[in-house]
C-alpha cells in the first residue's frame, strides 16, 4: 500500500471540514503549517469572526502562514519531510484569484505540480458549491464551474479524498470498496 501524501476534504459550508482535518492532523506526530487563503478585510467583522474562530480551535503546534494567491509557490517554499501542510480553503483562494483577475489555469496548474513535487504531505479543504440551483448571475456560474473543474483535478491528483457531510467523514478515495464494473 503506497503512503498518503496528500488529501483533499471536501464538502457543504459548515459541515465540519476545517475541525476533521485540523485533528487529523494533530493526532498525527509531524510539524503542522495552517497555510490561510483568507485575511479579515477591513470592516468585515463577519469574516474576523470565523478565522478567529478557526485560530481560537487550534493550538500551539501550529505555525501560520496567509498566501491568498500564489498558493503552489508557497507549498514549494515552506514544504519539507516530517510536515503536513493544511490549506484552508481552496474555495476562498479561488475566489480570491477571480476577484484578482488572475489566471486561473495557470496556477491551478502550478499547484498540482506543486503537490506532485514537493515533500512532506499536503490536505486541501474545499467546498462543494455545484449541489444547489444553477446560480442566476453570470459571475456566481463561473466560480461555480471554476470550483467543480479544481475540486475534480484535486480528486484526482491526491491519493485520498474525504467528504465531510454532517460532521461525519464519508472516504471517497481510495474506494473502501470494489470496483464498480458492468
Amino acid at each position: 500500500m503506497t503512503e498518503t501524501r496528500s488529501t483533499l476534504i471536501f464538502g457543504g459550508a459548515r459541515s465540519g471540514k476545517s475541525e476533521f482535518a485540523e485533528r487529523l492532523c494533530e493526532n498525527s506526530d509531524l510539524d503542522l503549517l495552517y497555510v490561510a487563503t483568507s485575511a479579515p478585510q477591513e470592516g468585515d467583522e463577519e469574516m474576523a469572526q470565523r478565522i478567529k474562530l478557526h485560530q481560537d480551535r487550534r493550538g500551539g503546534r501550529w505555525k501560520v502562514i496567509e498566501e491568498p494567491i500564489y498558493l503552489g509557490a508557497c507549498l514549494r517554499q515552506y514544504a519539507r519531510e516530517n510536515q503536513v501542510i493544511l490549506i484552508d480553503c481552496v474555495t476562498l483562494w479561488l475566489s480570491n484569484l477571480m476577484f484578482q483577475n488572475q489566471c486561473i489555469k495557470d496556477h491551478s496548474v502550478e499547484l498540482l505540480q506543486s503537490i506532485r513535487e514537493c515533500p512532506g504531505k499536503f490536505i486541501f479543504i474545499s467546498n462543494e458549491v455545484g449541489q444547489g440551483t444553477v446560480p442566476d448571475h453570470a459571475l456566481s456560474r463561473k466560480f461555480r464551474d471554476e470550483q467543480g473543474l479544481i475540486n475534480q483535478k484535486l480528486a484526482k491528483r491526491c491519493d485520498q479524498v474525504i467528504e465531510i457531510r454532517v460532521g461525519l467523514p464519508l472516504q471517497l478515495k481510495p474506494s473502501p470498496y470494489p470496483a464498480i464494473t458492468l
